[in-house]
């Protein structure tokens, strides 16, 4: 977590306070929680920046974080793209990318593994027909050498052709 992130969460809590003089304990808990959360600091939860592990490391309502002033504040931060987020909540983008990944090539393997199994059964087609051809010459060969055995001696068999 950078200082420039820090800085810049504290300094939009110090406006809010300085705009707000009657923050609640609700609302000041719930700033604690967000700066924890930001610099990786978590005590309860698993330290994502979700509205529900402010609330849960606040030890408030939702609905209570959406009622309070501090939720506009903690949106506006979230919102910056400057803003640099804890390390976990940028490895679980990693996770979640790499299950898409996993899942596109998953599908991508199965789309091949399909296309192989018909390539397959195509050559066993293909395989079959050839060895009934194979078998058909091969018995019309011996048909026609058991004739030509069986015929007048006017046919001379030419050598090496046995």
């Amino acid at each position: 977590m950078s200082t420039e992130t820090i800085n810049v969460v504290q300094a939009l809590f110090a406006r809010l306070a300085r705009d707000q003089p009657d923050l609640t304990d609700i609302d000041r808990r719930l700033m604690t929680a967000f700066e924890r959360l930001m610099i990786g600091r978590p005590e309860i939860t698993d330290g994502a920046t979700s509205v529900t592990s402010i609330c849960i490391e606040a030890g408030v309502s939702r609905a209570s974080y959406y009622r309070s002033p501090v939720a506009s504040a903690i949106k506006e931060i979230l919102k910056d793209p400057q803003t640099r987020r804890p390390e976990l909540d940028d490895l679980c983008d990693e996770v979640k990318r790499l299950c898409r990944t996993e899942r596109q090539m998953r599908s991508e393997h199965a789309t091949e593994v399909r296309d192989l199994r018909g390539t397959i059964a195509t050559y066993a087609n293909q395989i079959q027909a050839l060895t009934l051809a194979n078998h058909q010459l091969t018995e019309d060969n011996r048909r026609l050498q058991a004739r030509l055995t069986a015929t007048a001696p006017n046919v001379v068999m030419l050598p090496g052709a046995s």
